[in-house]
């Protein structure tokens, strides 16, 4: 594993997940996730884990890719509904609308915190010449960057409202971070993507990005993540130094 460094001298653009990287959100996913599982699966099959589950199956994908992946590795199927389906429906539409709801709910009640840890290296990178993007699988990454009061920290957001006018594929394919780096007008190897999820990571990998950071929580979570593609991995951002300036020809 390489040291917790970003070297400014190669890359000129930090690329960042929403959920468990910049906003304190991936609780409050995976808490909506078990509520609207856990409605379904009763004589199905055994509840939703709420870690193991949620990080293994449904964090890092969009909504409806999520509940596909994980149905499908309980061995359950069901049909994919429409966008007007009633919110809870057996179908894929009707759970993603059920667990939307209840975690806008959340966030418009509770508000979004952003990691402190974070915001002081979104602040370090930008002084030092750097480009930020804020990328989400979520079509509410613009909503809760806002919430959190980080967006001006950002060049960009891309979220899942692009990714569903653009029809681009979502994580673990690379075409969100991509779409990024090509809206900062910089090749793949000149940025850095900072993920939290498996296919965030596989997502950085593939893409082809000159260095891919993971935020584990535990030691067995950075052991997954460091297979799955990250150069780096930290327990927090806060382990994460910055070194250099990117040259202002390249920012």
């Amino acid at each position: 594993m390489n040291e917790p460094v970003i070297d400014l001298t190669t890359i000129s653009a930090v690329l960042f997940d929403t959920d468990g990287v910049v906003t304190d959100t991936a609780r409050g996913h995976a808490a909506a996730w078990k509520h609207v599982f856990d409605a379904f699966l009763r004589g199905r099959s055994t509840p939703f884990d709420i870690r193991d589950d949620y990080l293994r199956y449904v964090d890092g994908r969009p909504r409806l890719d999520g509940i596909r992946t994980f149905l499908e590795a309980r061995g359950l199927t069901v049909p994919e509904g429409s966008p007007d389906d009633e919110p809870g429906a057996a179908t894929v539409h009707g759970l993603g609308l059920a667990k939307d709801r209840i975690f806008v709910d959340q966030v418009d009640k509770y508000g979004v915190a952003a990691f402190p840890s974070t915001v002081s290296l979104l602040h370090e990178l930008r002084q030092r010449g750097a480009r930020t993007a804020a990328v989400s699988a979520s079509v509410h990454g613009r909503k809760l960057v806002t919430s959190a009061g980080v967006l001006h920290l950002f060049d960009l957001v891309v979220d899942g409202h692009d990714a569903a006018l653009m029809s681009l594929p979502g994580k673990p394919d690379p075409a969100l971070f991509l779409e990024a780096a090509r809206r900062l007008a910089l090749p793949a190897a000149r940025a850095a993507v900072v993920d939290a999820a498996l296919p965030g990571v596989e997502a950085g990998r593939k893409g082809g990005f000159g260095l891919v950071v993971a935020v584990a929580g535990d030691s067995a979570e950075a052991a997954e993540l460091g297979s799955a593609g990250a150069e780096v991995v930290v327990s927090d951002l806060s382990d994460l130094a910055v070194h250099g300036r990117v040259p202002p020809t390249t920012a």
